[in-house]
């Protein structure tokens, strides 16, 4: 008999949002359930929003739950427990470890339901509130990170009891495909050898500045190196093109493209050679990942889930945060020698495209469901 999953999503549709805008705003709504459901468990979502319905899309059962009267956390996660009662699933899915204390108030109704928790960029507790949070934890079977080093700032604080399994599955996953470079060039005007692509906001955590220092560097051993960046919010904008404009090696070489369609973004990166990111930290790296889904070398800061991604540098190129001698080393060594797409392409296929994604889950799912039945 096929295990039964219900993945639960707290984090409230945006008002007025109606199930199929939403799987055109939340990609990962469907894309990680389908995934997991082709891994072989039966797949359920919970949902909460301003309404009340349920559909089957793609063999998954989506139940979008009006919360807004329960005001707090205890109260919502008494309600969750309440609509698991009737089909209990084998093992719950929580998105967000925000969602602690709804999973403490599941657990108390529900004792013999295994709960996994799944991190997705959140931030530990304020020191007064550990005790309670320490608390909450107690009543869960697994944490998922994109990476296990993520867990230690929870662990360093004693959030986590010693019982308590780690899980390392990315957050999301890409479908993102290669193409060929020509016509990409051709339709996106990307020239230069290498092309080099960045995809991230202009702000500190990305630290665009440091990028540009490397790539000058690159720039200044293969002039014909050309960067262009896509972005979205850029606190740091006026910075970063004073830094170009100051810099013969940047200012004919560099090209802000500003906010691009999505489906653009792809066509950038099968006409780029490399990908390039500053970033301080991350709990997933969704650029990232559509860069090796298109077989792009990546050049990375050397962070937990970058690291995680790549396989330690199996494929690409880590440098350490904030060091732009380095970076500019590391994009003038994959410059020189860059991965073949393939093994780009073939390595996150294997590891991180989401029929790998869907195996990790349902295996996770499998390691719970026999845990938490040997124990009773």
């Amino acid at each position: 008999m096929r295990m039964r999953v219900v993945q639960l999503n707290l984090h409230p549709a945006p008002a007025g949002v109606t199930p199929a805008e939403l799987f055109l705003r939340w990609p990962t709504l469907a894309d990680i359930p389908e995934a997991v459901a082709a891994g072989g468990p039966r797949v359920s979502v919970l949902q909460a929003a301003d309404y009340d319905t349920r559909l089957v899309r793609h063999g998954i059962d989506y139940r979008f739950v009006d919360l807004r009267e329960y005001t707090s956390p205890r109260a919502r996660g008494r309600h969750v427990a309440s609509l698991l009662r009737g089909h209990m699933p084998d093992v719950l899915h929580i998105h967000s470890l925000a969602c602690a204390e709804e999973a403490y108030a599941i657990a108390q109704l529900l004792p013999s339901l295994p709960i996994v928790l799944q991190d997705h960029a959140d931030r530990a507790p304020s020191w007064w509130r550990r005790p309670v949070w320490r608390r909450w934890m107690r009543s869960v079977d697994a944490v998922a990170f994109t990476a296990p080093a993520l867990a230690h700032r929870f662990e360093a604080a004693g959030l986590f009891p010693p019982t308590l399994r780690v899980f390392a599955i990315p957050e999301s996953s890409s479908r993102f495909t290669p193409g060929p470079a020509e016509p990409a060039r051709a339709s996106t005007g990307v020239t230069g050898s290498p092309a080099v692509v960045w995809v991230g906001h202009l702000n500190e955590n990305k630290d665009p500045v440091t990028m540009l220092e490397g790539f000058a560097a690159l720039a200044e051993v293969l002039p014909d190196a050309r960067l262009y960046c896509v972005f979205g919010s850029a606190p740091l904008g006026d910075a970063v093109k004073t830094r170009i404009a100051s810099d013969d090696r940047l200012r004919d070489r560099v090209h802000l493209l500003g906010r691009v369609p999505h489906a653009q973004v792809e066509t950038l990166m099968r006409a780029a050679d490399l990908f390039v990111s500053g970033s301080r930290a991350e709990s997933c790296g969704f650029a990232l990942l559509e860069a090796m889904a298109c077989g792009l070398t990546p050049v990375v800061t050397d962070i937990p889930s970058f690291r995680e991604l790549t396989g330690n540098g199996a494929v690409g190129r880590l440098y350490p945060v904030g060091d732009a001698a380095r970076c500019g080393a590391a994009l003038i060594s994959a410059a020189r020698k860059r991965a073949p797409r393939e093994l780009v392409r073939e390595h996150f296929q294997a590891r991180l495209a989401f029929p790998a994604l869907g195996r990790r889950w349902a295996a996770a799912y499998a390691e719970l469901h026999t845990a938490r039945r040997r124990r009773a």
